[in-house]
């Protein structure tokens, strides 16, 4: 019998779980838009199922589960808000709802970060939603959620310069 695969130390770090939960929410947002299901279903079946074990062949990083659930919980509670942000931030004529259902999720959960955390630089929540867009996407979607993640973070007052 094969040894079990070691857990990779590096997977465990707060910044990685944080990474996951992001991720997890936008499938979460996701589902929700297209298959209408309710807040709290949604956030029971991902709790229940998703964060940090595997489905299908598919493994699933340890998530913070709280930092996921104030994803989900913030784009339900101010989608009124996020979604204007999200339409000035994208091209004239492209609504958010003219928008592929995946990127719709990763602008929300984005615009979520940017506009109600101000705690979590602008910089860390653009580059990890572009590479959200990455891993769903092979074409340009990336620089499509930069820009847009980019304009929002702008308008909302952000300063963009990295802070280390």
């Amino acid at each position: 019998m094969a040894d079990a695969p070691k857990r990779n130390p590096q997977s465990d770090k707060p910044a990685n779980q944080r990474g996951a939960a992001r991720l997890a929410a936008v499938q979460a947002l996701y589902q929700m838009d297209i298959g209408r299901a309710s807040l709290e279903d949604t956030l029971a079946q991902f709790g229940s199922f998703h964060l940090g074990r595997e489905i299908e062949g598919e493994q699933y990083l340890p998530a913070d589960a709280d930092f996921f659930r104030q994803i989900v919980s913030g784009v339900t509670k101010h989608q009124l808000e996020i979604d204007p942000a999200v339409d000035r931030a994208l091209a004239d004529g492209w609504p958010v709802e003219r928008v592929d259902a995946t990127l719709r999720a990763i602008l929300r959960a984005a615009a979520f970060e940017l506009l109600r955390r101000q705690d979590i630089p602008p910089r860390v929540v653009i580059t990890e939603y572009v590479d959200i867009a990455k891993a769903f996407y092979e074409d340009d979607a990336s620089g499509l959620v930069n820009g847009t993640l980019d304009a929002i973070a702008r308008e909302a007052g952000s300063d963009l310069k990295e802070t280390r």
